[in-house]
């Protein structure tokens, strides 16, 4: 992105990014003549404009006068002979970034009613006239700088020069950006613009895959230079690929390295100053354009929370609000880089020669718009937002560049910089927070070129599949075929909370210590992912980050989390309480399938069922009795460790039927097929899931259920790995359904969590994990075998100790092998730690994961055994599970679950009545029971009835 300097000018002016010298080729000019048409808006013309013009968020009065106050820069800056902008407060000089940011505020302004068709018509025809009459640095490519009042080519200084002073390739990047909005919005001018962009020669820009800009040497020679650097790189070329242009290399991250600062790990790129005399600065510039006009998706969705996050960071250590970023100031030396980190220095505030002037760094304004409306929970955005959303010139100029962190003044910088973005940003916020540019329309880097996976799913597409949460054992299905995206924002369902308990209370769990300073750190980003993923509206947490649905096991893993939290005092006991009633309404509205039991997956924001796509099904497609366990002890707990709650728990499952989940001693779940001539048949089958189906057999038995056939217990077929008897599923002849497919660690983690390790239980447990251990002893190979959620397909990725008779084999749900695809799981890491503290091994799991977390979204899946590679994806149950095993830990290794003291609950009185129609258990005695001996405390079934 190209900076004027100033020189002798009061304002400052884009500065030139000079980056480091490469050898280049020249390549055969070619141009022909375009026809400059004048266009205005065509009624018929509005195939493409309908996600435009969708304003489904209007902006609040208070929103209004910001976007008013942004569009006077322009009004007031405005070229009448060219149609362009200045790129500074009364300065007729621009970029073709400056032209950039004009046509995405002049698109904004349209759609935001600041300015009426004819105006806008009007203006883009003027501009458009004026930059396709524009002489080219050597008849290819726009020179780097323009003079705004009369179309010149000049230098920074505003210097005429016949011959130009190159081009950049990251400002082409810019302008493409914008006009594929255009384009887009309005479809009428997509002939002119092909035109123009068909006039330029966009690929002598492009070298071995990356950007390459074109400067003038002391000899007049042009010499090519790579352009961009980790942040505006990659958002350049996608600028170039709307337009068919690949830069493969530019758009990868690579090279970068993390960096520690303020205790975040941050992303720089490793092509420094000194090495390329380029800056390799970190901002937040190139982040928030990102996610408003492209949409934040794996990497760059992590990147991009770690910036901002550090940034608090600094605030939480020494009192100052910051929010960096290249801005124009209002003295000498006119432009500066307030950076997160530069060439080796954290919080460096340098010019683009690298020299220092840390007494100008500034909090800037349209990062603090950009942060705010990028991640609008975020209280921290919320107070940088606030310092600055005043900061409006008096007389209608527009808004000012921020305000000096040192003497605590406004930089009264005017730009059209700042004050672009800031109607970019409230456009996207007016659109729903939807990205300006559709997303699929370019290429999503991984990072570190790797053979794991192919491209992230967009999150807002349908076949994000929810399939099974991490630790969740539903049948394996064939996901459908998502339905086309509806682009109209779904109407979300306000759930009222239930009434407040009387006398709310603390959990009345007994701690043995508190957590410690580094404990309390993961369980706080841990606890972010259910605050980065509820549904304020509803009460609901999504499973997963990237799709909008929960299944009653997310629900289970939600509840759990809260108690957790609570008993570990991340939350307070107003939020918990809040929170919980919330949920508990929630709970209550979903509908039930057959008017029996919760369905397999619910929209979590209108409460629909859904399937396994997150296509709607009225109808349901079945229950999971596995789900239904997870619930059932989320719920028992809740109520033994809350008893002000217990009213409504009950309330909640007196509601169900179990007439058909449990049927002679054995747990049984639905599914629907659709028979050709259209007609829709239930079937239910007994559960066989290795672990799953022990656990859930658990929880049933809390609530006094006869499901002895399914609990833990009796012979289990194994299979050698690693020279260890591994179980692979429970001899049994009262099923022909198809049994275990995979084992994973999941279950017996969250079995051995919450309800300790039974003689029987424990034989299966130490086998799995003795395994994984020896396996590590063997390959050196860290292994933490679980099933977990990533962001590409396939989506879910069981990685097994034995599966489809194989060892160590990585399964997709559809039970075909994923290649590479093997996960270190960062939940198994904490749970074994917990489990097994004094282990070696489930301390090198441990040491292997910690760090694994976003600070603003949670923790991840893991990492890839292949590659070391961060696997994307953040779930309800990964993080459940480490806020459980962080509570276990201080609770003495006690199991999670408590025993009721209270067997008088609307429950229990409605089970003594007996006949009740619902199949509710026969007898009013819980068929488990908490007992503790020399090996520890665990339930075993049985009942307390001597």
């Amino acid at each position: 992105m190209n900076k004027i300097p100033a020189q002798s000018f009061q304002y400052p002016k884009k500065l030139l990014r000079w980056i480091a010298l490469f050898l280049s080729g020249t390549f055969l000019q070619f141009c022909f003549y375009i026809p400059m048409p004048a266009l205005s808006q065509n009624p018929g013309a509005t195939t493409n404009i309908g996600s435009c013009s969708s304003i489904t968020a209007p902006l609040t009065p208070e929103e209004q006068t910001y976007a008013r106050a942004a569009w006077q820069y322009f009004v007031k800056n405005y070229q009448p002979a060219t149609g362009f902008t200045n790129s500074t407060g009364g300065y007729p000089s621009g970029t073709l970034w400056d032209m950039g940011n004009y046509l995405m505020a002049l698109n904004a302004a349209r759609w935001l009613n600041l300015t009426d068709q004819a105006d806008f018509d009007a203006r883009l025809n003027k501009f458009l006239t004026t930059l396709n009459s524009l002489k080219l640095f050597e008849d290819a490519l726009p020179n780097k700088v323009y003079n705004a009042a009369n179309g010149q080519m000049v230098d920074y200084g505003n210097n005429p020069l016949e011959r130009g002073i190159g081009w950049s390739a990251l400002d082409v990047g810019r302008i493409l950006a914008a006009f594929d909005v255009i384009r887009t919005c309005h479809p009428q001018y997509n002939d002119w613009l092909k035109g123009i962009v068909a006039k330029w020669q966009v690929a002598r820009s492009l070298k071995d895959g990356q950007l390459f800009g074109a400067t003038v040497l002391p000899d007049n020679k042009t010499l090519l230079v790579q352009e961009g650097r980790l942040g505006y790189e990659e958002y350049g070329a996608r600028g170039y690929e709307l337009w068919g242009f690949s830069a493969p290399k530019a758009i990868a991250f690579e090279p970068f390295k993390l960096v520690e600062i303020n205790g975040v790990q941050i992303p720089v790129d490793t092509r420094d100053f000194k090495s390329t005399n380029a800056n390799n600065y970190v901002v937040s510039e190139s982040y928030i354009l990102e996610g408003i006009e492209f949409g934040l998706q794996g990497e760059l969705a992590d990147f991009a929370a770690r910036v901002l996050d550090v940034q608090k960071r600094r605030y939480d250590t020494t009192g100052q609000l910051t929010a960096v970023t290249e801005d124009n100031i209002d003295q000498a030396p006119y432009f500066l880089y307030n950076t997160v980190y530069a060439n080796g220095a954290n919080w460096a505030t340098i010019t683009d020669a690298n020299q220092p002037y840390p007494q100008f760094r500034s909090i800037s304004t349209k990062a603090a718009f950009g942060w705010r409306y990028l991640f609008p929970d975020n209280a921290y955005a919320q107070k940088l937002f606030d310092a600055v959303k005043d900061l409006r010139s008096p007389d209608d100029g527009g808004y000012y560049a921020g305000i000096y962190e040192e003497s605590k003044q406004p930089n009264k910088a005017l730009t059209g910089n700042t004050n672009g973005l800031i109607l970019e940003i409230l456009y996207y916020k007016a659109k729903g927070n939807r990205p300006l540019i559709a997303s699929g329309s370019v290429s999503v880097s991984t990072g570190k070129p790797s053979e794991d996976a192919s491209p992230a799913t967009p999150s807002n597409q349908p076949n994000s599949t929810v399939t099974t949460p991490t630790a969740q054992p539903n049948s394996t299905v064939t996901t459908p075929t998502a339905t086309p995206a509806n682009t109209s924002k779904p109407t979300e369902v306000a759930v009222a909370p239930i009434p407040p308990v009387d006398s709310p209370k603390s959990s009345n769990l007994k701690l043995d210590r508190p957590l410690s300073v580094i404990e309390r750190r993961y369980a706080e980003a841990a606890w972010r992912y259910f605050q980065a993923n509820y549904h304020s509206k509803s009460g609901l947490i999504d499973d997963r980050s990237d799709f909008k649905g929960a299944t009653l096991w997310g629900l289970g893993d939600y509840l759990a989390a809260l108690h957790a939290a609570r008993s570990l005092d991340i939350i307070t006991p107003k939020e918990f309480d809040r929170r919980t009633r919330h949920i508990l309404a929630a709970l209550t509205k979903l509908p039930l399938f057959a008017g029996e039991l919760p369905g397999r997956g619910y929209n979590t924001r209108t409460l629909q069922s859904v399937d396994y796509g997150g296509n709607p099904i009225p109808e349901g497609n079945g229950w999971s009795a596995l789900d239904l366990g997870r619930m059932l002890a989320a719920l028992y707990n809740l109520k033994t460790c809350h008893p002000e709650y217990t009213a409504a728990v009950d309330k909640i499952v007196l509601d169900w039927s179990y007439l058909r989940v449990v049927r002679e001693g054995i747990l049984s779940s639905a599914t629907t097929t659709k028979e050709q001539d259209g007609r829709s048949l239930t079937r239910v089958n007994p559960e066989t899931r290795l672990g799953y189906e022990e656990y859930a057999a658990r929880a049933f038995q809390l609530w006094g259920f006869n499901v002895e056939r399914s609990a833990v217990g009796g012979e289990y077929q194994t299979a050698s790995v690693e020279g260890v008897k591994v179980p692979l599923q429970r001899r049994r002849a009262d099923t022909n359904s198809k049994v275990n497919q995979y084992t994973v660690s999941n279950p017996f983690l969250l079995y051995a969590l919450e309800f300790g390790l039974d003689p029987k239980m424990r034989s299966l447990f130490e086998p799995i994990f003795q395994a994984q251990a020896e396996r590590y002893r063997r390959t050196a190979t860290l292994t933490a075998s679980a099933t977990t959620l990533i962001d590409r397909k396939p989506y879910t990725v069981h990685s097994s100790i034995t599966g489809q008779g194989e060892s160590w084999v990585a399964v997709g749900d559809d039970g075909q092998p994923v290649p590479k695809g093997r996960l270190v799981s960062t939940a198994v890491a904490f749970a074994y730690h917990a489990l097994l503290p004094e282990n070696k091994y489930s301390q090198q799991l441990l040491q292997g994961t910690t760090d694994l977390y976003n600070p603003l979204t949670g923790f991840y899946e893991g990492f890839y055994e292949a590659t070391g590679k961060t696997a994307i994806g953040f779930t309800s149950s990964t993080n459940s599970m480490i806020l459980q095993s962080l509570l276990y830990k201080v609770m003495n290794q006690q199991p999670l679950i408590r025993p009721a003291t209270n067997m008088k609950s609307p429950w229990w009185q409605a089970v003594s009545k007996g006949d009740s129609g619902r199949g509710l258990p026969n007898n009013a005695t819980q068929q488990t029971r908490l007992i503790s001996d020399s090996s520890g405390s665990y339930w075993v079934s049985g009942s307390n009835r001597h």
